[in-house]
Formats: C-alpha cells, structure tokens, sequence
C-alpha cells in the first residue's frame, strides 16, 4: 500500500468538514426564537463576545507580524509563512466557534421552552459541533496542503524541508492558542468572580439575574474561555502532536541514516491518523441526531464511542500494510485509552463524593473549605500523572519492539504516536466540550428571561452535563500536552544534536531549575490578572447597585455594556506578558546557557506545568461543583452560611481552574515548539555564557 495514496484525500477530508461546519451553523441559523427578550439578551452576549475577539486578534495580528519578520531573518520564509498559516488557521477556527456558539445559546433555551430536553440537547450539541470539525479540518487542512507543496514530489529534499517547516505552523497555532486561553481565561473569570461576590455574597440575588451588571460579561466570559480559548488549545495539541511526530520520524533522514522509501510511511502515518480521526469525527458527529432522545450522559458518551470505534477499525486495516508492522496501530489505541482515562480521572475528581465531601467542609467555614479543596486538587495529580507515565511508557516499549531500528524507528516515535492518537478524535471532543459553554448560556438565559420552572430544569440537567464534559476536555488536554511535549522535547534534541542531557552539568542545572519556575511564574501573572480586572468589576457593579435607582426592585436596566468593556480591556492588557514570557524565555535560556541548558528548561517546565495543570484544573472544579451542590438544596441551600463559604472556595478556584490551569498545557507546548523553531540557529551559535567565561 502506498503511503502517498492517501495524501491527496486528507485535504478533501478538511474541506468536507468544513462544509459540514458550515450546514450546522445553517442549521442553527435557521431555528427561528420566538422570544423577544431571549433573543434581545442573546443579542448582547453575542455582540460583547464578537467584539473581544475582533479587538483581541487585532493584538494578535500585531504580534504575528513580529514573530513573522523575526523568522524571516533567523529562519526562512517557508517557516515564517507557515507561522503566519497556522495562526491565521487558529483564529479562524476560533472566529467560526465563537459566532456558532453565541448563536446556539439562544436556540437551545428556545427548543427547551418550545420542544423539551431532546431539541435543546440536539441545539447545543450542533453548536459545539461548529467548532468541534472546524478545528480538526483547519489542522488537518493546513498541515496536508503543506506536505503538497513543500515535499516536491515525495523526494527526500521535499520530506526534509516539510519536516522543518512544520514547526513553524505550529508554533503560530501554540502561540495564538496561549493568547487565547489567557485572555479569554482572565476575562471569564474577572466577571464570574465580580458577578458571583457582589451578586451571590453581598447582594443575595441568582445567579445570572439580570438585576446584576456583570451576568452579560459572564455569559460572554463563557464563550470566549471555554469556546475560542479551549477550541486553541486542542488546535494546537493536535497540530503540535502531528508535527512532534513528524520530526521524530524524519531525524534518521536528515541523518542520512535511513533513505526515503523507509522512512515516508512513517512521515505521513499521523497525518493519516488525524485525517481518518476527522472522518471518524464527522460521522460521529451526524450519529448524534439518532441519540438526541437518550439521557445527556448516554447521547455524548454514545457518539464518542462511535467515533472511537470507527477510528479503530479502519486503523486496524490499514497500519499494517501501510507501515509493516502492527505495532503503531497499538501505540495509537494506546493513546485513545490513556486519554479517555485521564479524561475519567479529572471528572472523578470534580464530582460525586469528592465534591459532596468538600461541600460538607463548608459549614465549618470558608477557610476549611479552601483548604480541603487544595488537597483535592493535590491529591488528583496522582492518577493522572501515573497514567501518563504509563502511557508512555507501553507505547515507547511497543514501537521498541516492532524491531525498526534499522531504519531509525525507534520507541521515542512511539510517544509522539500515542499523543496524535489520544487528539486524532479532536472534533469530537471539541464537539462535546463546546456543548457545555452552550448550555450554560441557556441556562443563563432561561433565567434572565424568567422561562417556566420546568424549562430552568432542562437547561440546568444539560449545563450539569456540561461540567462533566469540561472536567473531561480539560483532562484530555493535559494528558495530551504532556505526551506532546516529551514528543517535541526529543524532536528538538534531536535537531541540535544532543543524544544526552548531563543534569550534573551546572548550566542543565540552572536550566531544570527555570524550567521548573516558568509555570509558578506564569500562573501568578495570570492570577494577579484575573484579581486586578475583578478589582475593577466588583466596584463597578456596587455602583450600579448603589446608584442606578430602582436596578435592585426589577424596575430599572443594569449598564451591562461597561462591564463587558472593563472585562475586556484587563483581559487584553493582561495577556501580554505571560504570552511574551513564554516565547522569549526558550530563546534567551538556548542563547544565554546553551542548547543543553535549554534542553533542560523543557524538562523542568513540562515536569512541574503539568502538575501545576492538573492541579489547579482540578482544585477549581472541585470548588465550583461543591457551590452548585449545596445550591441543588444541600447543606442548607443558597443563602446559607454553608452556601457563602463555597462560593468564596469556588470564586479562589475561578482563575484556577478556567485562566491559570488550562493556560499550563499550551505554556509548556509553545515553550518546546519555540525551541524547535529555533533550534538550527541556536545549534550555529556559541552561547553567551561561554563567551564570557573564555
């Protein structure tokens, strides 16, 4: 079977997802909301969410422009171009996102009023599908029309050249990726935390009462965090994992150690992988509307399930005749499994016991609360770091053992593989967790819009659901980061050349310790940024308690529009220099210490990011769900003591787990694809250090 057979469908795949994105959001458009008021309140949440994002790219077009003539001079124009195409790809798919979900919203609390739990459950799941295949075809697309027009017929130059400059894509999807989570993140939680501490604490209304000034900002800080923001991250995890792969593969061809014929199946096994990932996707996607009548739980799970399955068996066809081995076939099932584990860990963490027994710490006060809640979040770092490890280990003694080394395969393909299958599904796990953004929304705008009792219940047993498919997304995308980071760690040594990293050497030294640094540096920026905004947003909203008359009795409007544009100016102002850092701190360490010490800045930041990841991650959503259990009528219910302590353990976990937490997965990826990037020049040059030593 020729590998190069396959190539010329993978872009078809794209597009065909593409044009199934785009039926979907027809599809929503064209669901008429006979509610003046629900599509009056939708209205203000989709124009506040268009506008942050049309004034957040306008940043992030200034800073690809940089990066863009930096990598001119030090690169080559090939990468900086695919620079630029990975960006202008991330973006859009967040633009396409965003537009899909703040449409959905008001779509899914109409069919709750007008048709009942099955069509709102339909509505907001074909809004997150939007986002979900606009992710997986604009990667796959883009790295397929790449490998068309750099590889030069399949000749050894071509795969080489396409090998180096896929980095580039990458690092353009990690780099807006990052920008989008922190934004995104620190604007959702500036107001969640204003509306929740003036409105819940001091004020005793709902949640998202319209009496409250920030309940629109909220609901925009839903779509921009948990849509545009997740919807990068996993565009970037499942670009980074591809390319990670990819360079592994191709290293014993620039080597001049393997020729060409042995070594292509292995170059384009991931792009296969991500393309039949994306066809598994797009059907799972349409096997959706046969579950839409199931429980919430039973449809999501149902057609990922689905997706899996179909995934797994056209692999189980094609790997061995593609590659001549069985074994890359395991590796993949391997990584599908691991990250459906992680996935599971996370929720087990932020639900059911856990959380009913954090809940219980409440009523001895806000302070035992907080503190049961970080040993929750302590605690379930276990499991999932020893899955991870796990994983790669199974799946680097696999590919070991498939008996490719004469040919320069060996175990370390393996992980990188494991991490393309753990994200080959993508568009489907985006498909469910943009559902949850959505029916949160609906939720909102049921009670905003004083829908029937029963229609609040539909909406709150979709947004419940919601919570267990943001526990699971958040955990896959952790798992995914650090399999994708081991893989592009070993793929940047191998492109400097280092086969072994000496930790007693004082520079790898110094160089572990910063690594291990960067992610408690980064996560304080970004939590200083989330306290300074809501700063703002808690005083803006006491004065319009305090001097719009009749704003409390119902009688008069809150002034929503200024605290959507407080949240999103701290928002854009915030993002910078945690995003700055994590692009120059690679280049001045390698430029600085030396390739090496570089090298031991990934392995330091990797080892300490993602526990900080799934900590934080973790601890938020313990706290949070512990607040919507003693909400449900336990402990007291709302406006009991009980109740105020967990919404100030939930309000600490806010930037935790929504700004801070998720934000560590693209951190220590962008900071390894950095150094990719960079790597041939900083192979050329003598390091700073030395310099001034000799």
């Amino acid at each position: 079977m020729a590998p190069t057979s396959f190539i010329p469908v993978l872009p078809v795949i794209g597009i065909v997802g593409l044009v199934f994105a785009l039926l979907y959001y027809m599809k929503i458009i064209k669901m008429k909301v006979e509610d003046e008021q629900i599509n009056k309140i939708s209205g203000y949440v989709h124009d506040g969410a268009m506008a942050f994002l049309r004034r957040e790219y306008s940043y992030l077009v200034v800073f690809l422009i940089i990066i863009f003539i930096a990598l001119v001079f030090i690169r080559d124009l090939p990468t900086a171009v695919a620079f630029l195409l990975g960006g202008g790809f991330s973006m859009l798919a967040g633009f396409i996102g965003m537009k899909a979900a703040t449409k959905a919203n008001a779509r899914t609390t109409w069919a709750a009023v007008k048709w009942g739990q099955a069509e709102a459950l339909l509505a907001a799941f074909n809004g997150g599908s939007v986002m979900g295949l606009s992710v997986a075809s604009l990667g796959i697309l883009g790295l397929s029309i790449l490998y068309l027009v750099l590889n030069k017929g399949g000749s050894e130059a071509g795969i080489i050249n396409f090998s180096g400059i896929i980095a580039g894509f990458s690092m353009g999807a990690s780099s807006i990726a990052l920008f989008a989570r922190v934004g995104g993140g620190i604007y959702t939680k500036s107001a969640d935390v204003g509306a929740d501490l003036v409105g819940k604490v001091e004020a005793g209304i709902p949640e998202d009462d319209p009496r409250n000034p920030a309940t629109i900002a909220d609901n925009v800080g839903d779509n921009v965090g948990d849509t545009a923001g997740m919807g990068a991250d996993l565009f970037e995890s499942y670009v980074g994992a591809t390319v990670a792969t990819i360079a592994i593969a191709a290293a014993p061809l620039i080597a001049k150690t393997a020729t060409i014929e042995n070594i292509l199946p292995f170059i384009i096994f991931p792009l296969i992988v991500i393309g039949l990932g994306t066809a598994a996707s797009i059907l799972g996607v349409l096997s959706f509307n046969f579950m839409k009548k199931l429980e919430p739980s039973h449809a999501l799970e149902g057609t990922t399930t689905i997706t899996n399955i179909l995934l797994v068996i056209v692999l189980a066809i094609i790997t061995k005749p593609l590659t001549g081995s069985w074994m890359p076939f395991w590796v993949v099932v391997t990584g599908v499994i691991a990250g459906m584990i992680i996935g599971r860990l996370c929720e087990y963490y932020t639900s059911g016991k856990v959380v009913q027994n954090l809940a219980r710490q409440g009523e001895t006060g806000a302070a035992t609360n907080i503190i049961a809640g970080l040993a929750v979040g302590m605690k379930s770092t276990i499991w999932p770091l020893l899955t991870i490890a796990t994983a790669t280990i199974i799946s680097y003694v696999l590919m070991d053992k498939a008996g490719l080394q004469n040919i320069g395969i060996y175990g370390i393909y393996g992980i990188g593989l494991a991490a393309v299958g753990m994200l080959s599904t993508v568009g489907m796990v985006m498909s469910v967790d943009g559902y949850g953004p959505i029916a949160d929304n609906a939720g909102g705008l049921a009670e905003m819009t004083h829908q029937d009792p029963k229609v609040r219940k539909i909406t709150d047993k979709l947004d419940a659901m919601g919570n267990s498919t943001a526990a699971i997304g958040k955990g896959f995308a952790i798992g995914s980061a650090a399999l994708t980071a081991l893989a592009l760690f070993h793929a940047y040594a191998a492109t400097v050349g280092i086969k072994n990293i000496d930790i007693l050497q004082p520079t790898v030294t110094v160089g572990i310790l910063i690594g291990a640094l960067l992610p408690f540096a980064f996560s304080s920026m970004a939590m200083e940024a989330v306290g300074k905004a809501a700063g703002k947003m808690v005083e803006e909203v006491r004065r319009q308690f305090r001097e719009i008359k009749g704003l409390m009795e119902g009688e008069a409007e809150a002034d929503y529009s200024t605290c959507v544009d407080i949240a999103t100016k701290g928002a854009l102002h915030e993002m910078i220099l945690p995003g700055a850092m994590a692009v120059l701190a690679p280049i001045l360490v390698g430029w600085i210490l030396g390739p090496e010490a570089l090298g031991g800045l990934l392995a330091g930041a990797t080892s300490s990011g993602v526990m900080m990841a799934i900590f934080l991650s973790n601890a938020g959503g313990a706290w949070d769900n512990a607040k919507k259990y003693v909400e449900e009528g336990n402990l007291g219910g709302k406006g009991s003591d009980v109740h105020k302590a967990c919404v100030v353990g939930d309000t600490v976990g806010d930037p935790c787990k929504d700004t801070a937490g998720p934000s560590l997965n693209i951190l220590i990826k962008l900071m390894s694809v950095v150094s990719l990037v960079f790597a041939p020049f900083l192979a050329t040059i003598t390091p700073l250090l030395d310099k001034l030593i000799n």
